[in-house]
């Protein structure tokens, strides 16, 4: 599942940038979008290993702060491709796994339902009564 598109990458960094990180090989004044859906697929499946460990996938509607964390993902993936990796576009790739983690360890709530499989609560057991051990009489008495 994709949380983020093209457009978006345009509205958080402008259109200039996204020409600067992917521009196309035979066309320095067209943005590739090839490698743009690649970075933005690239985002999303790293996304969810992060987030897939405590939510169900896929998550519908995609929180605002996945789109965000797509974004910038993928900036980072297109600038490393594109030798316009700066320490800002580092940065916020870092910032982005981070928070990833956190979410994936639960000190962070996307505010959408979690996976119940993946709670920290205790485990309950339940068992039948114990037929053998110690103290436990498995002959049976006939009468005479």
């Amino acid at each position: 599942m994709a949380y983020a598109e093209q457009q978006q990458i345009v509205e958080r960094y402008g259109a200039e940038t996204l020409l600067l990180l992917a521009p196309r090989p035979d066309d320095a004044e067209a943005v590739d979008e090839t490698a743009v859906a690649r970075a933005l697929s690239d985002a999303a499946n790293e996304i969810d290993a992060y987030v897939g460990r405590k939510y169900d996938l896929p998550l519908d509607p995609c929180p605002d702060i996945l789109t965000r964390l797509a974004v910038d993902i993928a900036a980072y993936r297109l600038a490393d491709t594109a030798d316009t990796l700066t320490d800002e576009r580092r940065r916020r790739y870092e910032d982005a796994t981070t928070l990833l983690q956190r979410i994936a360890c639960g000190e962070v709530s996307l505010g959408v339902p979690a996976d119940p499989s993946s709670s920290r609560g205790a485990a309950a057991l339940r068992a039948r009564p114990r037929r053998f051990g110690r103290g436990v009489s498995t002959a049976r008495e006939y009468p005479d």
